[in-house]
């Protein structure tokens, strides 16, 4: 059986996620010790003890979720011989696909999301928008829908992630955002529910940061991952260092092509899916996106010890 492991983003973080995992395996214990040396703070803490507005604030976790799926992954690797033919990550959890798949360090990786979390925060200040979250309606017809209430208001909205058929977020200037969701209902949508943040993740709003963020995208090292690793924007294989660091900067921007990037794994012959880190959101929306495949979430010590 063929299988891929996929890394969560934003929206898989509790209060406790990791202690389990980290109580039971010193591998991934070592992963959070080295991650509080790196940041010189306590994120451990944070991650298992909150509190839960410091840890939902996407400076603390975007590395939080990094952390937690790179402890996980560590606890694998000590107990486990599960080799992946592919890797694959929903907007920052792309991050940490590239790490596990070798193409950055580990600490790279920290700080990348760090640095992430610090503009994409910065960006939501300079350029205010919102997210909302459209359920029974498909990505191309969103489409539309933005290009139309961004034609009326003048301002930006566009599909920011297309996560499985019948549930897309889109992202945007706030005007622009309330006129698409207006269009989705009459459209047919089910729900049209705005996100609980302040950035417009995924869109041109965050262009106020793209050049301070390209510029530390490229002061990193990277090395041509050893696992293909399924990029966001193109939902293809990026294999090499060049298409990496220009897949990290114009992810910021641009769509996350999830429900792609799913079948994808899936035309290439992957049955068998492992969602590693906390929750099992992206479990979920593998149900709505191949039914026919499996998936396992892995955040705990009995689930590494099951696979």
């Amino acid at each position: 059986m063929s299988t891929a492991f996929l890394f969560p983003g934003q929206g898989s973080q509790f209060v406790g996620m990791g202690k389990d995992i980290a109580n039971a395996s010193p591998a991934a214990k070592k992963i959070y010790e080295q991650a509080n040396e790196i940041l010189n703070t306590n994120l451990s803490a944070l991650c298992w003890e909150g509190p839960e507005a410091d840890l939902n604030d996407t400076y603390n976790t975007q590395p939080a979720l990094y952390v937690c799926s790179m402890a996980t992954l560590a606890a694998i690797r000590e107990k486990k011989n599960v080799s992946p033919i592919f890797v694959a990550g929903h907007s920052l959890g792309e991050v940490t696909a590239l790490a596990a798949a070798g193409a950055l360090s580990f600490e790279d990786g920290l700080k990348l999301v760090r640095e992430r979390g610090r503009l994409m925060k910065r960006a939501g200040e300079l350029s205010p928008g919102g997210m909302a979250a459209i359920l029974n309606v498909e990505a191309n017809v969103l489409t539309e829908v933005c290009a139309e209430a961004s034609s009326i208001t003048g301002k930006v909205v566009q599909v920011a992630n297309d996560n499985c058929p019948g549930q897309i977020v889109i992202s945007g200037d706030n005007a622009a955002l309330e006129k698409a969701m207006e269009l989705a209902k009459a459209k047919g949508a089910k729900r049209a529910l705005k996100l609980p943040v302040s950035i417009a993740a995924h869109s041109p709003l965050m262009n106020v940061v793209v050049d301070d963020y390209a510029k530390f995208v490229n002061s990193l090292h990277y090395v041509a991952p050893s696992i293909p690793v399924i990029a966001n924007a193109s939902a293809q294989p990026l294999t090499d260092t060049d298409s990496i660091k220009k897949e990290l900067v114009s992810q910021l921007t641009t769509q996350v092509r999830w429900t792609d990037s799913i079948r994808y794994l899936a035309s290439h012959g992957v049955t068998k899916f492992y969602e590693i880190g906390s929750k099992d959101v992206l479990t979920g929306l593998l149900k709505r996106i191949t039914p026919e495949s499996q998936g396992v979430a892995v955040g705990t010590p009995e689930a590494v010890e099951a696979m």
